[in-house]
C-alpha cells in the first residue's frame, strides 16, 4: 500500500488531462441516472477498500471544520468550542477553520480516528464519490484522486462503465 500511495500522485497527474476532459463532458451531458450509477460504483469500490490500511487523507490533508463540527467535537472532548479552536485549529486562506497541522492530530498509530463518532462532516463524506449531483464537484474529485486510491478507482470505473 505504501508503495502505491507514493505512486498515486504521479498516476493521477498522468490521468489528469483525460479525467478533466471526461468531467467536462459529464457536466455538458449528464446522464439522468448518474447519482444511481455513481452510488453503485462507489459501493463496489469501497467493498474492496480498507481505509485503515491507507488513511492517506488523514495523513496528507486536513478537513474543513464547520461550526457544527467544532461544537460536536469540542463537546466530545469536554472542551468549550473556543478552547478546541485555539488548541487544534487555524483559519486558512479561504477563511475556513482547518487543522493546525497534518497528519491529523486525531489519527492514532494504527490509522484509527480517535474522534470517529463525532468526526467532521468533511471526513464523513470523503472522498465524496457518492455525493448527489456528483458532476458538480469534478474539481474536488480531480484533487481527491491524487490522495485517495478509492477515489482514483471510482473515476477509472466511471470511465469504463459510463463512457462519454
Amino acid at each position: 500500500m505504501e508503495q502505491y500511495l507514493k505512486q498515486l500522485p504521479k498516476l493521477a497527474k498522468d490521468k489528469h488531462t483525460e479525467n478533466k476532459k471526461y468531467f467536462d463532458k459529464l457536466k455538458k451531458k449528464t446522464p439522468k441516472d448518474l447519482d444511481y450509477k455513481m452510488q453503485l460504483i462507489h459501493d463496489d469500490v469501497f467493498k474492496k477498500t480498507d481505509c485503515l490500511k491507507c488513511a492517506n487523507c488523514c495523513k496528507t490533508t486536513g478537513p474543513l471544520f464547520t461550526f457544527a463540527d467544532i461544537e460536536r467535537v469540542a463537546k466530545h472532548l469536554r472542551q468549550k468550542p473556543q478552547q478546541f479552536i485555539s488548541q487544534y485549529l487555524r483559519i486558512d486562506e479561504d477563511n475556513d477553520y482547518v487543522l493546525q497541522s497534518v497528519p491529523c492530530t486525531f489519527l492514532d498509530h494504527e490509522n484509527y480516528c480517535m474522534i470517529y463518532d463525532v468526526r467532521p462532516k468533511a471526513c464523513r463524506e470523503f472522498p465524496h464519490t457518492d455525493r448527489k449531483k456528483f458532476q458538480q464537484i469534478s474539481n474536488l474529485t480531480l484533487k481527491n484522486v491524487e490522495i485517495c486510491p478509492a477515489a482514483f478507482a471510482v473515476v477509472e470505473e466511471m470511465k469504463k462503465k459510463m463512457p462519454l
